[in-house]
């Protein structure tokens, strides 16, 4: 499994891309930050993102992107400039038909450090102890795309299985509906 982990930001959104299965040692195929000018117009940054995004899809050809999911911080402009980095990262992967997967900053940090409340320190080190890197990711908004990658490679396999159980559950409970309806 190949995913492209998205950090969103207009400023700078963190790219990386991580191979691999839960179980087994990972790989890093590719690191990277997207940077925009503070001084630009949004939409021209939201372009600029989402040219980035699409040179790393078309470079590294991922399976699944996972971003993280944005949540409410005290800042609106810095949530609200977020929320539309993030957009523009579903709405590429949504473009090509790949999955798109959100996680929240606690699940990442719980996912690769054990703790929901880990730093950013933590969560640099532990991605370049997993990665086998011989330093951690700079800028932390790197780590972090990282970070998002490996967190879906670890949960896939159990999302993937809680999503059929309920799937399954949904044809079993409509089957009797579907059969008074004919």
């Amino acid at each position: 499994m190949r995913v492209l982990g998205v950090d969103p930001g207009l400023t700078r959104c963190g790219v990386g891309v991580v191979e691999g299965v839960a179980g087994r040692p990972l790989r890093m195929v590719g690191v990277g930050v997207i940077r925009t000018p503070a001084e630009a117009d949004i939409a021209e940054r939201l372009l600029l993102v989402e040219q980035g995004l699409e040179r790393w899809l078309d470079e590294h050809r991922p399976s699944y992107v996972a971003v993280e999911r944005v949540f409410s911080q005290h800042n609106v402009r810095t949530v609200m400039g977020t929320a539309q980095a993030s957009a523009v990262a579903m709405l590429c992967a949504a473009r090509r038909g790949l999955p798109v997967a959100l996680h929240t900053p606690s699940e990442v940090k719980a996912a690769v450090t054990g703790s929901g409340r880990a730093d950013k320190a933590q969560v640099g080190a532990m991605v370049t102890r997993l990665l086998r890197l011989d330093a951690p990711p700079k800028p932390a908004d790197a780590a972090d795309a990282l970070a998002l990658a490996i967190c879906h490679i670890w949960r896939a396999p159990a999302t993937n299985r809680l999503q059929q159980a309920v799937a399954a559950h949904r044809r079993t409970a409509e089957a009797p509906l579907m059969k008074g309806t004919r």
